[in-house]
């Protein structure tokens, strides 16, 4: 499969800019699998489309304010995007994407804290170091890493609204976007009608928004992204399985990662499942845990 096979015109005046006034509001373009028939409703429709007995999973990941202005020794303003950890617990060092010239074992400043460059990777990556929590700075220094298609500078609004309303494990440069959309009135719908809502992180980060570069799909390597799926989650999933009934991902997020770890879940126990992701789905795969 070639990348050019998936070229299309998608013209600036249809990129939003900004998401719509009320959470939940946006439309949703559905497919029937079976028929090929292809139908235009609105997001809350959603629960038209499921059962009692199935599962909707969630990614309750939280995006930090990754992205930082610093300036270097000649006072040159040099921008960083902090990327996962990977599960690392450590506060003190971090991946990062940066735009300018860096070089390793020079001292960047961002506000009064100083931030170290502690090896060039190649590929606009670099290792970032700091004495100070880089969590921390991000949070008081930073500010939100929307999409390079929005061609505009975060404000404070984007703080809430590139967030799901269930954000809770801070590790994501990017929003889980399928369910940016996911109401509480949605969750209580879907409840009502017997359907189970379950959750699992995927902290989004290089694998997500990095360029296909490579002519071939196939010849393209995925970045892995840290994956936590609690106990709780694979029990319903499993039950569901058992049952006859369906698992809706909401987003690709979830989809990967219940996908790459398809056997566990399936052939395994209900246990606690970290790790790092690095699937790649693209056609002619099989899914084996995702309905819809």
């Amino acid at each position: 499969m070639r990348i050019s096979d998936y070229d299309y015109n998608l013209p600036d005046e249809r990129i939003a800019q900004h998401p719509p006034q009320v959470r939940g509001t946006t439309r949703l373009l559905t497919l029937n699998r079976q028929t090929g028939d292809i139908s235009h409703r609105g997001y809350t429709d959603m629960a038209d489309y499921l059962e009692a007995g199935d599962v909707v999973v969630l990614n309750k990941t939280k995006v930090i304010k990754a992205r930082l202005l610093a300036r270097n020794s000649q006072d040159q303003e040099r921008e960083l995007l902090l990327i996962e950890s990977h599960g690392n617990e450590e506060p003190t060092a971090r991946l990062a994407i940066y735009r300018g010239k860096l070089r390793a074992g020079e001292t960047l400043t961002v506000g009064n804290t100083e931030v170290m460059v502690a090896a060039v990777l190649g590929g606009g990556l670099a290792d970032i170091t700091s004495d100070s929590d880089l969590l921390k700075l991000a949070e008081t220094s930073g500010s939100v890493p929307l999409p390079p298609y929005m061609k505009r500078a975060a404000t404070p609004d984007d703080q809430a609204r590139y967030q799901t309303v269930f954000a809770q494990e801070a590790g994501s440069v990017a929003a889980p976007t399928a369910s940016l959309n996911f109401t509480p009135e949605l969750a209580d719908k879907l409840t009502t009608k017997g359907v189970k809502i379950v959750y699992l992180t995927l902290h989004v980060g290089l694998g997500t928004f990095l360029p296909i570069r490579s002519d071939s799909v196939e010849d393209h390597v995925m970045h892995s992204e840290y994956y936590d799926i609690p106990a709780e989650t694979v029990a319903a999933i499993q039950a569901a399985k058992k049952a006859g009934r369906r698992i809706c991902a909401v987003g690709t997020t979830v989809a990967r990662t219940l996908e790459y770890t398809a056997s566990d879940i399936l052939e395994g126990g209900a246990v606690d499942l970290q790790g790092e992701a690095d699937i790649f789905i693209y056609p002619g795969y099989d899914f084996k845990v995702v309905d819809l």
